[in-house]
């Protein structure tokens, strides 16, 4: 649905600066958009590339297991549907902790595996199961510690402390959990 949105957005701009006599402005636009992309992801992309290959040697290692068994027990407060050992909840840890160093591309694989390890212990299968909604809560929160995106940027764009926001980062994510998972509590238990 938000292809269609932005894509009916997009026709009906580039038809308004057609109208409006501006179609040079319009392919400016989009050739300078081209390059500016480009350009990002030229800056991006070894920053990225450096905290997947940590991830991978952390994965290899058996550093990412241990820091999941770790947040499994964690877990196992939030998901009480889990039967204990599943491996739905593994996957869910290996996703917040993978999302927690701001890798939310590298996260997301093992977020949809978890969806589907959790949907097969879902009674309704048309309908989203109380674990299933709690890890789509915990997901959206955006549970990040290290803002690697974000550092990365501010870094291509010059700033003089791009790791400033950290602190910043950190609060933002820990109010932002704590409030989902309140809600999430709160409306489970008014409505289930």
């Amino acid at each position: 649905m938000v292809n269609i949105i932005w894509g009916i957005f997009i026709i009906v701009g580039s038809i308004y600066a057609i109208v409006m006599g501006k179609a040079e402005v319009l392919n400016n636009t989009i050739l300078e958009s081209a390059k500016d992309s480009l350009e990002m992801l030229f800056k991006i992309f070894p920053v990225m590339a450096l905290w997947l290959g940590i991830m991978n040697i952390a994965s290899v290692s058996g550093l990412l297991k241990k820091i999941s068994d770790k947040l499994s027990k964690v877990l196992r407060v939030l998901f009480p549907d889990i039967p204990k050992g599943h491996e739905s909840l593994s996957l869910i840890a290996s996703n917040i902790v993978i999302n927690m160093f701001g890798l939310g591309s590298a996260a997301t694989p093992f977020g949809l595996k978890a969806m589907e390890k959790l949907q097969e212990l879902n009674h309704k299968k048309d309908t989203a199961s109380r674990s299933m909604i709690t890890f789509l809560v915990i997901n959206t929160s955006g549970v990040t510690i290290v803002p690697t995106t974000v550092i990365s940027l501010r870094m291509m764009y010059g700033s003089l402390n791009p790791t400033e926001i950290l602190l910043a980062s950190l609060l933002a994510t820990a109010i932002s959990t704590t409030v989902g998972i309140i809600i999430d509590r709160w409306l489970a238990r008014r409505y289930g």
